[in-house]
């Protein structure tokens, strides 16, 4: 169980290493630094061994200072933009299927129990306990079609000090849902909707608004057109955060198309469903058009590269989506992906951005294997875990710097049980790599989340 903010002080000031990444392909490395933070857990200063007011601030901290120890650096903390909490317990499980069969056989089943509360909280809280664990500082939640369930899940997140958007799922359309798991109206939908937003909104340990809620239309495939139209209307009222799905894999794509004669997203900015907060997750199969229109709204894609793997049918093109200035965050996709880490999904993203350009055909020439131009670097991929999340999320998060939150873990390079090994490895650049590539749940040594140790 993570440290309780009740019994850990909150960081004034934290001395050591850092790396973060505010634009794409640009690492920064912050050596010896001071970071000071505000009692709002907002970072105020970020000061270098040569700044001249680093001595007194240092001298005015006093036990109000956290010195990070040899052989750890600090990250800001990993931003996941999709997860499914209550697939966690097939995490690793049953991916022997296409996406439309998989909903059916395996995860549709599993997500009707978490009408049962007891059956719903152990579950969750261990998945919350093990992302913060892990470095997840903050999560995008799709959770079930219960509206009690969804609360539980933001009750869990506020006891535990995670930042997490949660939103009870909404699935409706009785030719697509099984009877025992579905919204009974599209009415119903929109007000149980409604209630989760008003109880997450009030809630008496959330004044600061560290748990948020989501509009969260399952798919177009799962929804009414009656409810697609009121979630929309909705969202234009509270100004909430907004998830779904967009173009996942061919079958989800074409029935889109099939329904409605175009996207995926058009059909959703038409439903009001995409807005400066709004997430869409995969969005494998976005056409340039579709892509200028997200530009156009604001919206964001959250890449998940390692379930797009299992399901997608296809790789997203991330290079292009970063030329055109898209917003792009990255996800586990828990369970669809087979992981809940973050440095897994970083990991994912590079390899699976080098399969698209160099194509994965060996029986055509090179020249016409691939994809040109499609290959990210590491930090870019770092970028999108971190400072990109944030974007995505419009939250000041996932960067060391003035008026961000110290959202921060702490890794450890020289734990016996993790995966990083130096040697004699001193080039930041090259711990930087070793981290990404290495890194396990045991190297993560300590987490905060608006400047209180969480881990």
């Amino acid at each position: 169980m993570p440290l309780s903010g009740n019994r850990t002080p909150r960081c004034r000031g934290i001395l050591g290493s850092f790396f973060h990444a505010p634009t794409a392909g640009a690492l920064e490395v912050l050596a010896d630094t001071l970071i000071l933070v505000d009692a709002t857990g907002t970072i105020t200063d970020v000061l270098g061994p040569d700044a001249p007011e680093r001595a007194a601030a240092l001298s005015d901290l006093g036990e109000d200072l956290t010195v990070l120890a040899a052989g750890q650096f600090g990250l800001p903390g990993l931003v996941d933009l999709h997860v499914h909490a209550p697939q966690y317990p097939q995490l690793g499980m049953a991916l022997d299927v296409p996406l439309e069969v998989w909903l059916q056989k395996y995860t549709f089943p599993l997500e009707a129990a978490y009408a049962d509360l007891d059956f719903a909280r152990p579950r969750y809280q261990t998945l919350v306990d093990d992302l913060l664990a892990g470095g997840t500082t903050t999560a995008l939640y799709f959770a079930t079609q219960h509206r009690q369930a969804t609360q539980l899940l933001a009750d869990i997140c506020i006891e535990r000090g995670q930042r997490a958007l949660v939103g009870k799922v909404v699935m409706d359309d009785p030719a697509a849902c099984p009877d025992f798991y579905r919204d009974a109206t599209p009415a119903a939908a929109v007000a149980d909707t409604r209630a989760v937003i008003e109880y997450i909104r009030s809630h008496p340990d959330n004044a600061a608004g560290r748990v948020l809620p989501v509009i969260t239309p399952r798919f177009i495939p799962s929804c009414t057109d009656d409810a697609l139209s009121g979630l929309g209307q909705l969202a234009a009222e509270c100004g909430c955060h907004v998830q779904t799905h967009c173009s996942e894999s061919d079958w989800a794509h074409g029935h889109v198309l099939g329904r409605y004669g175009h996207t995926d997203a058009e059909a959703l900015d038409r439903f009001g469903l995409l807005t400066r907060k709004s997430v869409l997750a995969h969005s494998n199969f976005l056409t340039d058009a579709d892509m200028d229109r997200l530009v156009a709204r604001g919206s964001a894609v959250a890449h998940c590269a390692l379930s797009n793997v299992y399901f997608a049918n296809a790789v997203f093109p991330l290079r292009r989506a970063l030329g055109k200035h898209l917003h792009v965050g990255l996800g586990t996709d828990i369970s669809g992906g087979p992981s809940g880490s973050m440095f897994e999904a970083c990991r994912t993203t590079v390899q699976s951005s080098r399969l698209l350009e160099d194509g994965v055909d060996p029986t055509l020439p090179a020249d016409r294997r691939g994809t040109p131009h499609s290959r990210v670097d590491l930090v870019t991929a770092f970028h999108l875990a971190t400072a990109g999340g944030g974007v995505a999320l419009d939250l000041p998060i996932g960067i060391l710097a003035p008026g961000y939150r110290l959202d921060l873990i702490a890794i450890d390079t020289l734990a016996s049980e993790g995966g990083i090994r130096l040697f004699d490895e001193t080039r930041p650049e090259a711990i930087f790599e070793k981290i990404i590539y290495g890194a396990s749940r045991a190297n993560v040594a300590a987490v905060w989340v608006d400047g209180i140790r969480r881990r």
